[in-house]
């Protein structure tokens, strides 16, 4: 799996730094709050993991999915809900935790399902964030990193279901999706 690495973006070691970071960034931001953490699946898994332990208070986690990508290295440009959540949003302080944010399509259409189920507020942390693919007017209040234009694997980020499990960010070479 390693030898399908082109080029590594994040290390692991820069990963975990810059997780404790944004956990630090939330505590203070939700003290005495008990926020709701709500996991993009599949791609935010390991982050959410990483920073709800980084977080240090009360919280509870709750999961969404949707879909733009399928097998693909280009967005479909179509969002598809595949698992919703009830109505645990309500008079919640929810963070959103994305691992990507990219075109900005999934998130967008994401804010406005959450915010119609009447959040006390609602924040977005996303790991990656890359403001060159932008499709629609969407930002992240909480980044780990801004990234160049590159498709990304390992930290949860797949190609193809794939290589979620790397502790590090690299792009492939481009004979593995080719």
């Amino acid at each position: 799996m390693k030898n399908d690495i082109e080029k590594v973006y994040y290390s692991e070691e820069m990963i975990q730094n810059r997780v404790r970071e944004l956990g630090q960034e939330l505590k203070t931001e939700y003290a005495g709050k008990k926020p709701l953490l709500v996991g993009v699946l599949k791609g935010s898994f390991i982050f959410l993991a990483d920073l709800a332990r980084a977080l240090d208070i009360h919280c509870e986690i709750e999961f969404i999915a949707v879909s733009s990508y399928g097998n693909g290295t280009e967005t479909s440009g179509e969002v598809k809900m595949t698992k919703a959540i009830g109505d645990v949003i309500r008079d919640r302080h929810v963070i959103v935790v994305e691992d990507i944010l990219d075109t900005g399509l999934t998130l967008d259409y994401l804010k406005k399902y959450l915010l119609s189920m009447n959040p006390a507020s609602l924040k977005i942390c996303t790991f990656l964030d890359k403001p060159s693919r932008r499709k629609v007017q969407i930002s992240a209040d909480y980044v780990g990193f801004e990234c160049i234009d590159a498709f990304y694997v390992g930290y949860g980020l797949d190609y193809a279901g794939e290589y979620r499990n790397l502790p590090y960010i690299g792009s492939l070479k481009p004979a593995i999706y080719s």
